[in-house]
C-alpha cells in the first residue's frame, strides 16, 4: 500500500486491517475469532502490508465503521484456511501468540475444523500413522488448496492411495465422522460435532490435483492411470488447467485480468499456448496488448518452474473469482451452460 493512500481507494480488506490493528489485542481477538480461516489470512496479508497509515484514514475508517453497522443487528462472516504466519509476520512472534490462541482456542472450532488452521506439514504428521482411511477423509475434509499441500508432505505411494480412496469416498456415517472429530478434539480445542457426511468423490479429487505442484501432480495422475484408467480419465476431465481459461467468456477474463500482476501474466504466458495468449491479447486494450507483446519478447529464457508456478497463481486467483461467483470457468470441470 502506498503511503497516501486515500481512503477511496482502499479495500474493504484494507480497512479491516486499519481497523483490527487500531483496536487492542482482547478487541481485535474477538472480532477474528468469529471469521473463519480464509478471511482471517486475507486481513492478516493487508494487516502484513501496511505501511505508515496516517491519522486521518484512521479517523475515516473508523467513521466509516460507525456508519455501516449503526443499522445493523450484527455482522456475519465465516470462511476457510489458516493465518499464523500472516499474523505473526504482522504483529510480531510475541503480539501475535497470543492473538492466534484467542482465535484458535476460543472459537466454535470442531476438532476436524481444526486441522484447517494447521500449517499442511503440521496436518500430514497428524495424520500420518493413521489408516489410509482416516487419511483420506481428512484429506476430502479439508480445501483443496491445503489438502495438496498436505499430500506434499507423503511419498508418492501414500499420496497414491489416498487420492484413490478418496476418489471412491462419496459419504461417511455420521458415528463415523463424530467418532473422528471426537478424537481429534481430544488434541485440539473445540466444541461439538460436524453434522457433514458427504464428501470426497472424484471431483474433490480432481480440485485437489489441481493445486499439486507439476512434479508431484504428473507422476501421480500416471500412476492412477496405471491402475485404473477409467478414473485417471475422469478425473483429468475434472481438472481446470491453465489450457482452460481459453474457454473463459470474455468478460471473466477482463475480470481476471485486473486481478493479475503484469509480471506474473508474462511469466505465465512465456509457456502458454498461442490460444491462451490470443484470448488475453484481445481482452486488453490495443496499448496494453502491444506492451504485454513487448515484454514478452524482450522477456529472455525462464525456468519451467517460474512459468508453473506464475500459471498456478493465476489460476489460483481464477478459482477463488469462481467460488465468489465472480466468472464462470468453462472448459474442464467447468459448469455446462444452457
Amino acid at each position: 500500500m502506498t503511503e497516501n493512500k486515500a481512503i477511496s481507494k482502499l479495500s474493504k480488506v484494507d480497512k479491516a486491517a486499519i481497523l483490527l490493528l487500531s483496536l487492542g489485542e482482547a478487541d481485535a481477538a474477538q472480532i477474528l475469532r468469529h471469521m473463519g480461516p480464509k478471511e482471517v489470512q486475507k486481513v492478516g496479508t493487508a494487516m502484513a502490508q501496511m505501511r505508515n497509515v496516517h491519522r486521518e484514514q484512521v479517523e475515516q475508517v473508523m467513521s466509516e465503521f460507525v456508519n455501516v453497522v449503526s443499522d445493523q443487528t450484527g455482522l456475519g462472516v465465516g470462511s476457510d484456511n489458516y493465518i499464523r504466519k500472516m499474523l505473526t509476520q504482522a504483529l510480531g512472534e510475541d503480539k501475535a501468540g497470543n492473538l492466534i490462541d484467542r482465535i484458535l482456542l476460543g472459537g466454535n472450532t470442531s476438532g476436524l475444523d481444526s486441522l484447517k488452521w494447521m500449517e499442511p506439514r503440521a496436518v500430514a504428521d497428524v495424520i500420518r500413522y493413521e489408516h489410509p482411511q482416516i487419511q483420506a477423509i481428512v484429506v476430502a475434509y479439508l480445501d483443496p488448496d491445503q489438502a495438496a499441500e498436505v499430500l506434499s508432505h507423503f511419498d508418492h505411494k501414500v499420496r497414491l492411495d489416498i487420492v484413490l480412496r478418496l476418489s471412491a469416498l462419496n459419504t461417511v456415517q455420521p458415528a463415523a465422522l463424530k467418532e473422528l472429530n471426537d478424537i481429534l478434539e481430544k488434541q485440539f480445542s473445540g466444541s461439538s460435532s460436524t453434522s457433514r457426511t458427504a464428501m470426497g468423490g472424484v471431483k474433490r479429487a480432481a480440485d485437489i490435483m489441481n493445486f499439486l505442484e507439476s512434479s508431484i501432480e504428473g507422476p501421480l495422475l500416471d500412476s492412477i492411470r496405471d491402475l485404473d484408467a477409467d478414473l485417471s480419465t475422469q478425473i483429468e476431465d475434472l481438472m481446470f488447467v491453465f489450457d482452460n481459461l481459453a474457454d473463459v467468456d470474455d468478460r471473466g477474463i477482463q475480470s481476471l485480468l485486473r486481478e493479475v500482476s503484469s509480471d506474473v501474466l508474462v511469466l505465465a504466458l512465456k509457456g502458454a499456448d498461442d490460444a491462451i495468449k490470443d484470448k488475453v491479447f484481445k481482452n486488453m486494450s490495443k496499448r496494453a496488448s502491444e506492451l504485454l507483446q513487448d515484454d514478452l519478447e524482450a522477456k529472455g529464457p525462464v525456468r519451467l518452474s517460474e512459468v508453473e508456478a506464475a500459471q498456478k497463481e493465476i489460476l489460483t486467483i481464477a478459482r477463488r473469482m469462481a467460488d465468489a461467483g465472480e466468472i464462470v470457468l468453462g472448459g474442464k470441470g467447468g459448469e455446462e451452460m444452457v
